[in-house]
């Protein structure tokens, strides 16, 4: 994986979602925008709803998208922290740039992600309790993408 693609990633992610970042003018009708870009790389979070969401980040260099993730979650219980789930986003490891930090615990809450695979090809899960009791729940999985003529 390239080193300043990820540093790359990171600091996108810090600016836009989990760093309470603007959003932007909605691609798809009442979907959620965040964009972040630095000379030719650009990135794009766009999700659809709220306690019950789905979304997809990607990547791209020079307009040509190279990287993507999709993901879907829900919140399932009370006490739920739009603000703690940000900022264990905050935390994102750079060995492993997709969603959070493996565990984050702040008070009563704990955030916990497990990831399988690699920068290339990677499904994982987080979930966040509130006092041991399960709150929240987020399912991802993505990669490398691109352009050749099979399918076509």
């Amino acid at each position: 994986m390239d080193k300043n693609v990820v540093e790359f990633l990171i600091k996108a992610k810090k600016a836009t979602y989990a760093g309470k970042g603007n959003q932007t003018d909605s691609s798809r009708p009442n979907s959620h925008d965040l964009k972040y870009s630095e000379e030719a790389l650009k990135y794009i979070d766009s999700y659809l709803g709220g306690s019950k969401f789905a979304g997809e980040e990607a990547l791209w260099n020079k307009n040509i998208p190279f990287w993507s993730m999709n993901y879907i979650g829900r919140v399932i219980g009370d006490n739920f922290s739009g603000d703690f789930l940000k900022e264990a986003l905050l935390n994102v490891p750079k060995e492993k740039p997709f969603r959070g930090p493996s565990e984050y615990i702040n008070g009563d809450y704990s955030y916990y992600c497990k990831i399988n695979g690699d920068f290339h090809w990677f499904n994982g899960v987080e979930e966040i309790f509130y006092k041991k009791n399960k709150i929240y729940e987020c399912i991802f999985h993505g990669g490398d993408v691109a352009y050749d003529d099979v399918g076509e």
